[in-house]
């Protein structure tokens, strides 16, 4: 059997930027339908933690059954605010800014009727590159922050 994570290995992954693409076009789309995208994304970020803390349930050695439990809690709150911090907020956040800052330089121009396709093309072009940036700065302040809090040594 592969070690394969199915949310973060496989093209699944990628549901957890779907607000990054309602983001993106945010200019020339209704609003419910990047609020949809932040539905599909969230669900992803849900299905992850939970994959995560139940994977844990499955595997040893755990002598006492709350502790195991506990430990598996403890894993999905771990995954469920890495992915709200990695896949949603940040992603998002950085996503509408850059757009909205396209679509202000260029309302100085005469580009009006092209501004919004532009602000899109920009947001779209640049979710590759901020992925594993933003990825690595999520871990690192975790790992300095909540998660010697949440496993008090026992996670690397």
């Amino acid at each position: 059997m592969d070690n394969k994570d199915l949310f973060r290995d496989t093209p699944i992954r990628y549901l957890g930027y779907a607000n990054e693409v309602g983001e993106a076009f945010r200019a020339v789309i209704p609003t419910k339908a990047v609020w949809f995208s932040y539905g599909v994304a969230c669900a992803y970020v849900a299905c992850d933690a939970a994959d995560k803390g139940f994977a844990i349930l499955k595997k040893g050695p755990y002598t006492d059954v709350r502790e195991r439990n506990w430990q598996g809690f403890l894993t999905a709150c771990d995954a469920l605010l890495w992915q709200t911090l990695a896949s949603v907020v940040v992603p998002g956040v950085t996503i509408n800014r850059l757009c909205w800052a396209t679509r202000l330089s260029l309302s100085h121009y005469k580009l009006k009727p092209v501004s919004k396709v532009i602000s899109v093309a920009v947001g779209l072009s640049a979710i590759p590159f901020i992925i594993k940036p933003i990825d690595k700065a999520v871990d690192h302040c975790m790992d300095l922050t909540v998660r010697p809090w949440l496993f008090k040594g026992k996670h690397d």
